[in-house]
């Protein structure tokens, strides 16, 4: 999980930004990659990154930002599955 403040000359303000564990499926030509959270899959961009088909990537605003082992990659999944549960279970 990534946090970003944003800062306006009058005032401060915390925002939380999110970035989503995903496996490289396929990549494409242009640095483009298809990547599946688990349940979705979606197109995003490779620039900031060097992998290879099977590896796990932080995917924030539809780019892979950073590459994560196998094991944080599922674990991280997990707990995305968990907390998203827990929220549809409080309704």
């Amino acid at each position: 999980m990534i946090l970003c403040d944003q800062k306006n000359t009058h005032i401060r303000v915390k925002i939380m930004c999110i970035a989503v564990p995903a496996e490289v499926v396929e990549i494409r030509e242009g640095n483009i990659g298809v990547v599946d959270y688990g349940d979705l899959r979606q197109e995003v961009r490779l620039d900031l990154v060097d992998v290879n088909i099977g590896e796990f990537v932080l995917v924030h605003v539809g780019f892979a930002i950073q590459k994560l082992s196998r094991e944080e990659g599922l674990e991280t999944r997990e707990i995305f599955r968990q907390v998203y549960a827990a929220m549809e279970d409080a309704q």
